[in-house]
C-alpha cells in the first residue's frame, strides 16, 4: 500500500456506493407495498381508506431506510475523519 491517503478514499467511496444502493432496494421495497396495498384494495373495496393509511406509513417507514444510507454516504465523502487524520499525518511526514 503505497498511499494510505488513497486506499482510505477508495474504500469510503466503496462504502458509500453500498449506502446507496440501500436506497435502489427502498424502492423495491416500496414497490412492493404499493402493490399489495392495491390488491387488497382490489380485493375489498370498501376498506380501502384503511389499506391506503397503512401503505402511506409502510412507505414512510420504508423510504427512512433510503434517506439513512444516503446521510451515511454523504458523510462518509464529505465528512471522513479518517481523510482528515491521514493528510495532518502526510503534512507532518513530509513537511518535516
Amino acid at each position: 500500500m503505497q498511499d494510505p491517503l488513497a486506499f482510505v478514499l477508495a474504500v469510503a467511496h466503496i462504502a458509500a456506493v453500498l449506502a446507496l444502493f440501500n436506497g435502489f432496494l427502498t424502492t423495491i421495497g416500496q414497490s412492493r407495498i404499493a402493490t399489495a396495498a392495491v390488491e387488497s384494495m382490489a380485493r375489498q373495496p370498501e376498506a380501502a381508506g384503511d389499506i391506503r393509511t397503512a401503505m402511506i406509513i409502510g412507505c414512510g417507514f420504508a423510504e427512512t431506510g433510503g434517506v439513512y444510507g444516503f446521510a451515511i454516504a454523504a458523510l462518509l465523502i464529505f465528512v471522513n475523519p479518517l481523510v482528515n487524520n491521514n493528510i495532518e499525518h502526510l503534512i507532518r511526514v513530509i513537511g518535516g
